[in-house]
């Protein structure tokens, strides 16, 4: 029954997600992406670029966003539940703890000991998104048939003037309306020229 494997799959990916959204991003591309299939890599991008644009955590987003392609709305809220109650339970618990004025030595050095994870996490979602966004075909087809054309050269063109924008301070808003824009005007002319052609 596919709500029953939604929901043991966003528990798993609920359990193991320390870090917070970004922290999570390989546990979810592990499970949704290589062990389901239930995403490409393309969606999975899709599903990062439009949490930065609603409200709420990443994993619940992705939660929500595959419950829904998998299972319709009902799919989405068991996919959803699945996420949040593993940390629900662990934060009943740990406040429990806390606000009885006890000091845990051990979560506090587990704590420590995660943050440097937490990074690498991190770094490695952004690079396999940052591949996946400029090699469509993947890295290791840009290793074997290395080539311009293999380069997504609108995407590296956005994420260049993204970036520099990002440096010079921009507002964030700003950003994200300037790439819609470009992500409109970029395919309109691709349309156009394939028209022409």
């Amino acid at each position: 029954m596919i709500y029953l494997e939604l929901f043991l799959a966003f528990v798993q990916i609920g359990t193991i997600a320390f870090g917070g959204g970004y922290a999570a991003l390989p546990i979810i591309q592990d499970v949704i992406v290589r062990q389901k299939g239930w995403l490409t890599m393309t969606e999975m991008t899709d599903v990062v670029t439009i949490s930065q644009l609603t409200p709420g955590p990443i994993a619940i987003n992705a939660a929500s966003f595959v419950g829904t392609k998998i299972g319709g709305i009902p799919g989405a809220i068991v996919a959803t539940l699945g996420n949040i109650l593993p940390q629900t339970i662990l934060m009943l618990i740990l406040g429990y703890f806390l606000f009885r004025g006890r000091k845990i030595k051990t979560l506090d050095k587990m704590l420590k000991a995660l943050r440097p994870g937490v990074v690498g996490l991190i770094g490695t979602a952004t690079l396999t998104m940052m591949i996946s966004s400029f090699v469509p075909q993947g890295l290791n087809y840009l290793m074997n048939h290395f080539n311009i054309k293999s380069i997504d050269l609108i995407a590296l063109f956005c994420f260049t003037i993204g970036l520099v924008l990002y440096i010079k301070k921009v507002d964030m808003i700003k950003l994200i309306g300037l790439g819609a824009a470009m992500g409109l005007v970029l395919a309109f002319v691709e349309k156009y020229i394939l028209l022409i052609a």
